[in-house]
């Protein structure tokens, strides 16, 4: 398995299949229909809207494409993250994705960071590079979003400029490398922290545009909780860095 695409969810159901049918579509250049050498991880956090059966009926009518891995309850998104690495280490992928299920992140951006992995090791989807945007988010969630990413290049030195970006493609040895052991953050600031030890390693981060559009269905999962974490993570790893 050349790619493996983590989609954590949490009453997906609406999106899921049609999603994941898009992705499997894609094959491992980018454009080949229907190659082997692309799967979509579910990691599921018992969504009460049957998203997890739904991501087991999807496994069945793709075997060894679509795999699921259910939890126990809502447990973060890195922890979901880190549980996705892990099954994509075992199947032996070189490259592995990392996007929301509710098509903020669109599949048709993947073919453009598989083409740029060719010469980074992180390549992220980037609202905020020439030829990226927002569509349809409300105006302070955009102001938000660029509050949180100057404050993560300003203190914790960041040189991407969508740092808190989700849609992501890392190669293989950029995993093997990270302590994870050695990130505090278990929801979304954990994109921050991982982004920083992938920086501070030396690995090449490349960024290309994309369109970030609002969620087709469902609600946002970010709570006020989440984001008071992320600011407090841009703190402690900003100390962090001072220190050094």
């Amino acid at each position: 398995m050349d790619i493996c695409v983590i989609v954590p969810t949490y009453n997906e159901a609406d999106n899921l299949e049609q999603l994941v049918l898009e992705i499997l579509a894609l094959g491992s250049d980018g454009r080949t229909l229907d190659s082997p050498d692309i799967c979509v991880l579910n990691v599921d956090d018992n969504s009460p809207d049957g998203t997890g059966e739904l991501a087991e009926r999807l496994a069945t009518r793709h075997p060894g494409r679509v795999q699921t891995i259910h939890r126990s309850g809502k447990l973060g998104l890195g922890t979901a993250y880190r549980a996705g690495f892990e099954l994509s280490m075992e199947l032996g992928a070189q490259r592995i994705i990392t996007m929301d299920a509710d098509f903020s992140h669109h599949p048709r951006f993947i073919p453009a960071m598989i083409d740029r992995s060719l010469e980074a090791d992180l390549v992220i989807g980037s609202r905020y590079v020439d030829g990226g945007g927002v569509l349809g988010s409300p105006l302070y969630r955009r102001a938000l979003s660029r509050s949180a990413n100057l404050a993560a290049r300003s203190m914790v030195g960041l040189a991407a400029l969508d740092a808190t970006a989700g849609f992501r493609l890392y190669r293989r040895e950029v995993i093997e490398s990270i302590d994870f052991a050695r990130i505090f953050s278990s929801g979304y600031s954990f994109l921050i922290e991982l982004l920083y030890l992938v920086q501070e390693v030396g690995w090449r981060v490349s960024e290309v545009p994309i369109l970030f559009e609002d969620r087709r269905a469902g609600a946002s999962k970010i709570s006020r909780l989440e984001i008071m974490r992320a600011f407090y993570t841009v703190w402690r790893l900003g100390w962090r860095r001072w220190r050094k």
